[in-house]
């Protein structure tokens, strides 16, 4: 049967990527692929299910889908990903109108569980071991075809208090250095110009697989690829920033000036509290090496306020920090306490007013920030990948080395030449929007 299948992929880049790995396997077998779910035989829910907003925002989504079938726009529910992983028994007893509910290790299975749920079997339920999810494969590009993630590992060993990573993917599984690089490989034969390494720990690639950190000699080689342009790095532990990825980010000229540092908090009580890998002496020392040895580099980081025992001493050393250190760019989660991890039981939980107090206090003082680091960029020239044209205005967007796509901010700008969205072009900046900068194309 030719079966036309819709696919809803919600949360992070990794689960976007299973998310594309089964879309080929289904295209693969000749199925109808769409990017819309009316009229669709089956609609593939793949779920995040890390914190409260993801919760919901899947549960909204399976939701819509069921009242969907109830009209008789779509025949069938399919939920994968990690909600579906982690509350399986509950989505089948809460919402019957699902036919199939599947955890991460049976998403290599999908075909098959299209089959049965079309040939009419009961709600079908698979939740295999998470080291069963394919790490390689066919994709399906759901980015643009300029740029597209690039996944070097999954899972995650580390166990961090707040966090239901480990128990949800497993622990860390690194794919061997020529798996990824064939697959680098393929991607530039597609058209890829950037390729964004991901998985819940990056820095800690190779370390399960030979041993000892791989990052380094990975991209080294996955710079040899010709027609890569680009080469970025989200997810990365400051406690496995060693000196030898400094090295290769400042020799490597592919390697993007730019790295993720999600380090969730400043204050030492809450990081042992956390259990995370060392301290805010750390974190200022691998911040200081960074600044030292790559001048021009882009530091984004994650932070969470409202933990529990985060009293007003230890959001001010946050505060505090976030101020001194002025990072690139900042992002701010409020504790969401998860069940089953050491943090839902902690004491000292903090009101969710607090929290969101919290919040504010830390972006408000981080836009501040952004903004004077913002306007020293007026009279500078950047490079900028061309991502979109506006018809009525005649200007492009696009982002430097600076932004991660989706993320970070972007470059509003106009040209007198006609551009293809993915060119690389000079931009002169010459105002400041908010987060965004304001150029024009050099001739």
């Amino acid at each position: 049967m030719n079966y036309k299948v819709g696919m809803i992929s919600l949360g992070c880049p990794k689960n976007q990527v299973d998310a594309e790995h089964m879309l080929a396997m289904m295209d693969a077998e000749g199925w109808e692929i769409v990017d819309y779910v009316d009229g669709c035989d089956v609609v593939i829910v793949n779920t995040c299910g890390f914190i409260d907003d993801a919760k919901k925002e899947a549960i909204e989504n399976i939701l819509d889908m069921v009242e969907l079938k109830k009209e008789g726009v779509i025949s069938k529910i399919i939920v994968t990903g990690c909600l579906a992983q982690r509350y399986k028994e509950e989505i089948v007893k809460e919402i019957p109108e699902v036919d199939a509910v599947v955890g991460i290790g049976a998403n290599g299975d999908i075909i098959k569980t299209v089959e049965e749920v079309m040939s009419g079997v009961d709600t079908i339920e698979k939740y295999p071991p998470q080291c069963e999810l394919p790490l390689d494969g066919q994709r399906i590009l759901t980015t643009p075809q300029y740029w597209a993630y690039l996944k070097i590992g999954e899972g995650c060993s580390n166990r961090c208090t707040y966090c239901t990573i480990p128990s949800i993917r497993g622990n860390m599984r690194s794919r061997s250095m020529e798996n990824v690089i064939d697959e680098a490989k393929q991607l530039a034969e597609l058209g890829v110009k950037e390729l964004i390494l991901i998985a819940q720990d990056t820095t800690s690639y190779g370390l399960d697989l030979y041993g000892e950190l791989k990052l380094p000699e990975l991209l080294n080689e996955l710079c040899k690829i010709d027609s890569i342009e680009w080469i970025r790095l989200l997810y990365c532990y400051p406690d496995r920033i060693t000196d030898e990825l400094i090295e290769t980010m400042k020799n490597q000229e592919k390697v993007v000036n730019y790295i993720d540092l999600p380090l969730q908090h400043a204050d030492d009580k809450i990081l042992k509290a956390m259990n995370r890998r060392g301290d805010q002496a750390l974190i200022r020392s691998v911040i200081s090496k960074l600044r030292a040895e790559i001048p021009d580099v882009v530091i984004r980081t994650t932070f969470i306020v409202g933990f529990p025992g985060e009293g007003e001493e230890e959001f001010e050393t946050l505060a505090e920090f976030v101020n001194e250190i002025e990072f690139d760019r900042l992002g701010v989660f409020t504790f969401s306490p998860q069940e089953g991890t050491p943090a839902y039981d902690m004491e000292d939980q903090v009101d969710d007013d607090v929290k969101t107090r919290r919040g504010e206090v830390i972006m408000q003082d981080q836009y501040s920030i952004m903004e004077e680091k913002n306007n020293e960029k007026i009279g500078k020239t950047y490079k900028v990948v061309v991502e979109d044209y506006d018809g009525y205005s005649d200007s492009y967007t696009g982002r430097t080395y600076m932004d991660a796509p989706e993320i970070d901010g972007l470059v509003k700008f106009t040209s007198h030449k006609d551009l293809d969205i993915g060119d690389f072009v000079d931009v002169e900046i010459f105002d400041v929007e908010d987060y965004d900068l304001i150029g024009e194309a050099k001739a």
